[in-house]
């Protein structure tokens, strides 16, 4: 029995002292060699459609001074992540990126790195960059201030979308799963139909969040070149 709600989001399952839970975050591995069995199969072209398109929207980004190959780091981000929220949907699968140990480990390590990028070889334009063009002097002080806070924060804000998106989808899905017990026969059907909404509606949660973490990501990396 489910002591606490949040109990679903607990990665402290383990057996033998192994914390299985987090195993599920390499479940997304068994997906590639798959898509090699037979070439091409419909996996395949999909999925490689979706990272042509990925690839030329991230290199139009990046822009012209963007290193050769840069844009497969966030194309692996966008899979990553994608894999890890579309499995935490099916049950007994952990979902590692409601988790915020999981979330900001990956967007605070590529803000570093970005940052140390910028700052190490384009110091001039790190600190042009804190001062919008056209700010009258007397605002110059409040504007570094306030783009040198909005700029720390980067890495929890996004670590906070990506965990707060998939912790609520899923907190949904148990309290109305939860209420089904004592419900009679009419209702618990309406109650699987709308839970089959809400999964539909996780299932595209699940791209969009992937998305706008790697758009967000690219984004970050463009202002530093």
């Amino acid at each position: 029995m489910m002591t606490n709600l949040f109990s679903i989001f607990d990665p402290s399952t383990n057996l033998f002292n192994i914390p299985f839970n987090w195993l599920s975050t390499f479940l997304g591995l068994m997906f590639i060699p798959y898509s090699f069995w037979l070439i091409p199969n419909r996996q395949f072209i999909i999925w490689n459609m979706i990272i042509s398109k990925l690839h030329l929207e991230f290199k139009n980004l990046l822009g012209p001074n963007s290193f050769k190959g840069s844009t497969f780091i966030f194309i692996s981000l966008f899979s990553f992540v994608l894999f890890n929220n579309f499995l935490g949907l099916f049950p007994y699968i952990f979902t590692s990126t409601s988790h915020l140990t999981f979330s900001l480990s990956i967007t605070l390590s590529l803000w570093l790195s970005f940052m140390f990028y910028g700052w190490i070889n384009n110091s001039n334009h790190m600190f042009i960059h804190m001062i919008p063009q056209g700010t009258p002097p007397i605002l110059m002080p409040f504007m570094v201030l306030i783009e040198t806070i909005s700029n720390i924060i980067r890495p929890g804000t996004l670590a906070v979308r990506l965990t707060a998106n998939m912790i609520a989808g899923h907190l949904l899905l148990t309290l109305l799963s939860s209420t089904g017990i004592n419900m009679p026969n009419y209702l618990i059907i309406i109650l699987i139909i709308i839970q089959m909404l809400l999964l539909s509606l996780e299932s595209a949660v699940a791209v969009i969040q992937s998305y706008v973490i790697a758009i967000l990501s690219t984004l970050y990396s463009n202002e530093v070149n």
